[in-house]
């Protein structure tokens, strides 16, 4: 298929369906960022409960919880960091690439399922239906990204 100035709804529907896919890849890196953070935080916890137990006469404990845990991998050879960045690098960037070659059948828009979603169930004329922002009183300089990449009269 080649870039035309607006999508036929298959198209829309297809990549629609692609930028919902890339959604949860987005919200699964999410949460790999919040495994990184939440595993970063328990480690510098271990050390502080390490020191406790030292300082509390449990050294034996204290001294393996040093060496076999503190700082251990989470996975062979990887910390967190590491885990998110192979995510990133093998499956995340891949991804993106793909969804930002298929935008281009819609043209670029980056939500055009949603953009028609919007055009066909809003009610006209009614407040808190509005086609844009520029449309709410008082948001007459009020645009989105996707406001200036579709043309005013597509979205009405």
């Amino acid at each position: 298929m080649t870039h035309t100035s607006k999508g036929d709804t298959a198209t829309v529907r297809a990549v629609g369906k692609l930028t919902e896919a890339l959604e949860v890849v987005e919200e699964a890196r999410g949460h790999l960022y919040a495994f990184h953070r939440l595993t970063g935080t328990a480690d510098f916890a271990l050390e502080e409960a390490i020191g406790m137990l030292r300082d509390a006469g449990y050294d034996d404990l204290a001294a393996r919880l040093d060496t076999e845990l503190l700082g251990r991998n989470v996975l062979p050879g990887r910390w967190t960091y590491q885990v998110v960045e192979d995510y990133e690098d093998t499956y995340y960037t891949v991804f993106h690439e793909f969804v930002d070659e298929a935008r281009q059948f819609t043209p670029g828009q980056r939500h055009a399922y949603e953009a028609e979603l919007k055009r066909t169930r809003r009610t006209r004329g009614h407040a808190g239906h509005e086609a844009e922002p520029r449309d709410v009183a008082g948001g007459e300089n009020s645009r989105t990204a996707t406001d200036r990449s579709v043309a005013s009269s597509t979205s009405r």
